[in-house]
């Protein structure tokens, strides 16, 4: 059996990166983002290894929020905690027992 590659064109220029100020508001809105993406992710996880690293992520991740919201309560930018910012265990607990 002959087994054929094909390889695809691809256009060789640089992409243009955007090397644009990023504002505190947009880190901290990505953030809650990427968050929420974890949290669906651990959702829908049912190997143990991949539990694992939606814990990771998401323990990471609220640090990072956290200090986010530090550094903008620093600087007087007002910014509510959103109530769907869990613990990573209390999520496990509810999803492994239900």
């Amino acid at each position: 059996m002959k087994v054929i590659f094909s390889r695809k064109l691809t256009n060789n220029s640089p992409a243009e990166e955007d090397y644009s100020p990023v504002t505190l508001h947009d880190s901290i809105q990505k953030t809650r983002q990427a968050l929420d993406l974890a949290y669906a992710g651990f959702d829908d996880a049912l190997d143990t290894d991949l539990i694992d690293s939606y814990i990771y992520e998401i323990t990471a991740l609220q640090k990072r929020y956290k200090y986010l919201l530090g550094q903008a309560a620093s600087e007087d930018i007002s910014e509510e905690i959103p109530s769907n910012v869990h613990s990573p265990v209390r999520a496990l607990v509810g999803h492994v027992f239900g």
